[in-house]
């Protein structure tokens, strides 16, 4: 489907030290210091923003919840949060603040877990879609009554502008225990240059861009998490150290699912299936308007994965080895 090259480096000597975190140790870590912008796959945001005059359909959606309630944001800050779980314990890619986040495609190569994971992007294109009736739904209930039907784990990448949009369905993802949520920036801006046509976020409102949006997803409680997932994975020397302040760990991904815009759901369950492998990183979306047949093709990668005895986990059990 689409290739993405990756250097790998093991974590190893101080680096481990300051990673404080042994999900990152037994975890492997590419070192992030040239940018990651692979050959050009199908970015949904970039295809989102370019149909101005429309978007293509997909299969009708449930209402989705409207934004009229959700739990107060916090006042804006220029400290990060403190990445802390309410028991006092370190959160899942919780690194120490000041630190350079490490950059991960995948958990240990044993066992039988793999990460379905779920971006939920937003940006203020498909906003303007949603309110002049060009698309029904940016989130797609169908995926989530699944996962919950099936007790399915998976982590959610959440935008804070979906968040802000969709407050009753943030909440119904925190109230699983199965569901873990985690950061995919305010409103998908690009943080590098030339990253699938994304309006770029200027480098120094890139660590309160992230921070922001870990204060909108904090107040729902649940499974938190400091993983972080850049728009078109697209990220460079620069933009990681814009997110050194705020002790996170970056998520890619070694399996590109291609959903956004499939017009079938065949080529999504091919691209998952002929690509996963134990500890992988599955990029999915729950962008029901521009990724309309995921939830066709979810319940044929379930049944792929189960016949080569492959199990969905969280992404922090999948990382850390089970």
């Amino acid at each position: 489907m689409f290739t993405k090259f990756f250097r790998v480096s093991a974590v190893v000597g101080s680096a481990a030290a300051l990673l404080g975190a042994l999900v990152l140790v037994v975890t492997v870590v590419r070192d992030g210091t040239g940018s990651t912008k692979s050959a050009p796959r199908f970015d949904p945001v970039r295809a989102a923003d370019a149909a101005a005059g429309g978007t293509p359909g997909g299969p009708p959606s449930a209402t989705a919840a409207p934004a009229t309630s959700g739990p107060a944001t916090p006042a804006p800050s220029t400290e990060a949060p403190a990445p802390r779980s309410s028991g006092g314990g370190a959160l899942p890619g919780a690194i120490r603040p000041g630190s350079r986040p490490p950059v991960v495609d995948h958990g240990p190569r044993t066992g039988n877990l793999v990460a379905l994971t779920f971006d939920a992007d937003m940006t203020d294109a498909m906003l303007r879609n949603l309110r002049d009736g060009r698309a029904r739904s940016y989130a797609n209930l169908r995926i989530v009554e699944l996962l919950e039907r099936r007790r399915v784990p998976a982590t959610f990448f959440l935008t804070g502008k979906w968040v802000q949009r969709y407050p009753e369905l943030t909440r119904r993802l925190a109230g699983n225990p199965r569901f873990e949520l985690a950061n995919h920036t305010y409103g998908h801006l690009a943080f590098t240059p030339d990253c699938y046509g994304l309006p770029r976020l200027p480098p120094g409102r890139m660590t309160e861009d992230v921070a922001r949006t870990f204060r909108l997803i904090e107040p729902y409680g649940g499974r938190q998490t400091r993983y972080f997932r850049f728009p078109g994975l697209c990220h460079d020397a620069a933009a990681l150290a814009a997110l050194a302040p705020l002790g996170v760990t970056v998520v890619d991904g070694d399996v590109v699912s291609g959903d956004p815009f499939a017009g079938a759901w065949r080529p999504i369950v091919k691209a998952v299936l002929s690509q996963v492998r134990p500890g992988s990183v599955v990029v999915l979306h729950v962008t029901e308007e521009n990724a309309a047949m995921t939830d066709e093709a979810l319940p044929h990668i379930l049944a792929g994965l189960r016949d080569r005895g492959l199990r969905p986990a969280t992404l922090s059990e999948v990382l850390s080895g089970g």
